[in-house]
């Protein structure tokens, strides 16, 4: 035990005199993080819409007035012969709306009235919100003007359950905290470790009395401390740039979190040993890493989306079930009792990962 104490001293002391290390401790995932929470959205908004009105009646006048104030649409002027194609075709509008003549006469003689309304498809899920916000815009306009029975037989009460005020960054902030404290800790303890190879000091490691345990055991409790630091650093800007702060109790966060760390240092060690410079050591955690981080955890896209087999890649990416628990903490506060084997999951990953690593420290203190 003293040898891990001294390993892990001696990485404090070499990650406390460099600048750079510091920064990307603590600065770049701040940065990311806030990059996250405010550049990040799922929903869109601000949708550059053409509406051609060929009615005169109040009627086609009232249904503009609601696309263009329902807190999605953004009016689009577009001259020309055809200023609908041409805005669409362009790329400067990404809907647009045919309004006939008679519109608001074939409406007030119980007459059906037809609105042609046209969506730039080239992103799906960008398609599929325009028109459901189309569609809901008409419903409005339909029941505002009496044109629809109010009594219906089926009339549904909607309330939204743990966010009712829809904040993304509700959503966002918390699964950004779980990719950030993957990236930077595994990429801190990679660089710690190849680090050790082009100064040549770990040919002292391999002529000393320490054992390959004792010395990834020493580097990763180092980079766990400073991993904790950062991520009690997350939690305060989390809660002070967005207002996000735990639901119920934190202890299975904490937890897990304690776990998801201890896995995140073990692969950057595992990259390390595997690596013999800081460039390589870089790219790797950056493919290896930050890639399934991003597309396999659900952090953005949910893992439902993910197809047959890829989806099965999802099972062994700890951000995935970190990110789960980071949502559940932060936004549900589901407890232990939903949440009780998200953290031996996590546990169970960074075992592995210390596993390997401790594998291929074997074999290099061997070829020595």
């Amino acid at each position: 035990m003293k040898k891990v104490l001294a390993q892990c001293k001696k990485e404090l002391a070499q990650f406390v005199r460099d600048r750079l290390t510091l920064a990307l401790a603590f600065v770049l995932p701040l940065l990311s993080l806030l990059l996250f929470g405010f550049a990040i959205r799922l929903e869109i908004k601000h949708i550059a819409l053409v509406v051609q009105n060929f009615d005169t009646g109040l009627m086609s006048y009232d249904l503009v007035d609601r696309f263009y104030n329902n807190g999605q649409f953004d009016a689009h002027k577009w001259s020309g012969t055809h200023p609908l194609k041409d805005a669409l075709d362009k790329g400067f509008a990404k809907a647009g709306i045919i309004i006939p003549p008679e519109f608001t006469r074939e409406l007030r003689q119980g007459h059906n009235a037809h609105v042609q309304v046209f969506v730039d498809a080239t992103d799906v899920n960008n398609a599929r919100v325009i028109k459901n916000s189309v569609i809901g815009t008409i419903n409005g306009f339909l029941q505002d003007n009496k044109l629809i029975p109010v009594n219906l037989p089926i009339k549904s009460e909607i309330r939204l359950w743990f966010n009712p005020g829809r904040r993304e960054s509700l959503y966002i902030v918390p699964g950004g905290i779980a990719v950030v404290l993957w990236i930077f800790p595994s990429l801190l303890a990679s660089l710690a470790m190849v680090r050790e190879k082009e100064s040549g000091t770990i040919l002292q490691v391999y002529a000393s009395s320490i054992t390959a345990v004792e010395f990834l055991a020493g580097k990763i409790l180092a980079y766990l401390i400073i991993s904790g630091g950062m991520a009690a650093f997350l939690i305060f800007c989390a809660n002070l740039f967005f207002n996000i702060w735990f639901i119920g109790d934190p202890m299975p966060y904490l937890v897990g979190l304690l776990f998801f760390l201890f896995s995140s240092v073990s692969f950057g060690v595992l990259i390390g040993t595997g690596m013999n410079t800081q460039n390589s050591a870089v790219q790797t955690v950056g493919t290896a890493g930050f890639l399934p981080a991003m597309l396999f955890s659900g952090y953005i896209y949910p893992i439902r989306n993910v197809v047959y087999p890829l989806s099965l890649i999802t099972t062994i990416v700890p951000t995935r079930w970190f990110v789960q628990l980071s949502r559940d903490s932060f936004v549900r506060g589901s407890g232990w009792i939903y949440d009780w084997y998200l953290p031996l999951i996590l546990a169970v990953s960074g075992a592995a990962f210390f596993y390997f690593a401790y594998a291929n420290m074997s074999k290099m203190q061997l070829k020595v």
